[in-house]
């Protein structure tokens, strides 16, 4: 394109760019600006030197990550934490919505979409806060624990490493299914009505319809919630588990955002910290890329 193509495209949609440029401004000062502190994970950062005139120390904290104690660890918790909540967490918003999606009472669809909305949004910290108090050692869970046997005496469950990840993944399940069955119902609302009056002519009831219908409607946009699932194993709710477990539970609750977070900011090493999340970020891009491909193969949708 000539110089007098882009002028001449300039003066015709000027008003076009100058409404962009906020956008622009924004991406370049919180996107493109923050990619310099990458930086950090080849230095010994201190905050007198700053991020050009800290000692240089190559790859060092990526290999200090790789060989300390924790790295197993963060590594088998942030795995395990996540496909737990993945086995959980992924079929609740589906299956609420296919729940939702036959119910055929206004009123009461109403009632129950109002009511499992909610949750979501309240403040982390407030959520965290009732767990705490329902689980705690004079929690209602507790002594309704203490009174079937489960347990010999009052505890705080959240101490008990056995308990930790099923809290986690339940009060997950608790806050956000509501929510993330919004996505699949604006789906269904999409699919063609036709193909259930066909399905109804040819003798299908209502379970042969959602086995035959239904899911297949959705299935584009399930596929794409998966790869995003899968993409995100690495990155548990860092502040959840901050404010729920104790040292107690570290065994078992520590993750890799966690760790980052610790290491991070309660103990100044930015360096080291800022290594581990970009490990951490490229472990998440390669199994974006894995799980698209595959999706791609097996299915013939991809993101990209």
């Amino acid at each position: 394109m000539r110089l007098s193509d882009i002028k001449k495209d300039w003066l015709r949609n000027k008003s076009v760019y100058f409404l962009a440029l906020p956008m622009l401004i924004y991406f370049i000062i919180f996107n493109y600006v923050p990619i310099g502190g990458i930086m950090l994970a080849f230095e010994e950062y201190t905050a007198r030197g700053g991020t050009l005139g800290s000692e240089w120390i190559g790859i060092k904290n990526f290999i200090t990550f790789f060989s300390t104690y924790y790295f197993s660890r963060l590594m088998r918790n942030t795995i395990i934490t996540s496909l737990y909540n993945m086995a959980v967490n992924f079929p609740a918003p589906i299956v609420l919505a296919l729940l939702l999606n036959e119910m055929e009472n206004q009123i009461f669809k109403k009632a129950v979409q109002t009511m499992s909305y909610m949750p979501y949004f309240v403040s982390t910290v407030v959520i965290c806060g009732i767990i705490q108090d329902f689980v705690g050692m004079n929690g209602p869970i507790t002594a309704a624990l203490v009174k079937i046997g489960a347990l010999s005496a009052p505890q705080d469950l959240l101490g008990i490493k056995a308990f930790f990840r099923p809290i986690f993944v339940i009060s997950n399940a608790w806050q956000g299914t509501g929510y993330g069955s919004i996505i699949f119902l604006a789906v269904l609302s999409s699919v063609d009505q036709e193909l259930y009056e066909a399905a109804k002519i040819d003798g299908a009831g209502r379970w042969k319809q959602t086995l035959h219908v239904t899911i297949p409607g959705i299935q584009t946009m399930i596929m794409m919630m998966l790869i995003m699932q899968v993409s995100m194993i690495l990155n548990v709710a860092m502040d959840k588990i901050i404010l729920l477990y104790r040292p107690t539970t570290y065994e078992v609750a520590d993750v890799i955002m966690s760790f980052v977070y610790r290491r991070g900011l309660m103990e100044g090493a930015y360096g080291f910290s800022t290594a581990v999340q970009i490990f951490n970020s490229v472990i998440s891009m390669l199994l974006l890329v894995i799980a698209n491909a595959t999706s791609r193969k097996f299915s013939e949708f991809s993101l990209f």
